[in-house]
């Protein structure tokens, strides 16, 4: 069956398959050599000392787990099957990509705005905002003054792994396209496709609003592949001498 499956993916899909599992597998190599492969490929935040621009095009092929990337290339093989059928490779690579781009934008921008309205920049000093803590073990001390800089610090740190935004805006496109084919949920439940990216679509609406302290998913990030990709196809949906 798995044969089966591999052999009808459409080349890009297979091959983005194929980049995700080999970053994934690298990740726990070097691991095991004390490398924290997932901080340097992962998206850091623009002002932080760890970030670089390479990361804007290594983020979205590195995972935090294998539920992570066992849900997320479950996704692109299913949809992003159905989108390069009928836009081909290279137009599906380019949507690919740009949705990721996308997705990273819009996490980047949120990101940069609740920043700006703790600091008064968009860009907070990394040294600077660690000048203002002491860590002892697993505990963060500040002076109360400074207590409404602890989102700053404590965001800066953080990273972004994942192809969640590329994948949202495939599932926006298959909606778009194929909005009656139904899939299988969880292996047990039929469901459509414009009602999945419907409903995906409002968790991650309300996940927002709610704002959940522990939460540690990039919702911006998915809210942001969905928009960009709903953009680019109705872009392109105005182009009346092609099918697409």
């Amino acid at each position: 069956m798995l044969q089966s499956i591999f052999r009808n993916m459409q080349p890009v899909v297979k091959n983005l398959l194929i980049l995700n599992l080999l970053f994934f597998l690298a990740k726990f190599v070097f691991q095991q050599k004390g490398i924290d492969l997932g901080s340097i490929l992962g998206l850091h935040y623009v002002s932080s000392n760890e970030f670089q621009p390479y990361q804007l095009a290594t983020h979205f092929f590195m995972h935090a787990d294998f539920r992570h990337i066992l849900f997320n290339m479950f996704g692109v093989v299913v949809f992003g099957n159905m989108l390069e059928r009928i836009w081909g490779p290279k137009r599906f690579l380019l949507f690919y990509f740009a949705t990721a781009l996308g997705a990273a934008f819009l996490h980047q921008l949120v990101q940069g705005i609740e920043f700006y309205q703790i600091t008064g920049t968009f860009f907070p000093d990394h040294d600077y905002i660690n000048s203002l803590f002491t860590i002892k073990g697993d505990r963060v001390y500040f002076d109360g003054i400074n207590e409404n800089l602890y989102p700053v610090y404590s965001n800066l740190p953080h990273y972004v792994v994942g192809a969640s935004g590329a994948l949202y805006g495939i599932l926006i496109g298959a909606a778009m396209y194929f909005p009656n084919t139904e899939v299988l949920l969880y292996f047990a439940f039929r469901v459509k496709i414009k009602w999945l990216a419907l409903g995906l679509g409002i968790l991650e609406i309300v996940s927002v609003v709610q704002d959940n302290p522990g939460d540690s998913v990039a919702h911006y990030a998915h809210i942001g592949g969905a928009l960009f990709g709903f953009i680019i196809i109705k872009i392109w949906q105005r182009n009346k001498t092609q099918f697409y």
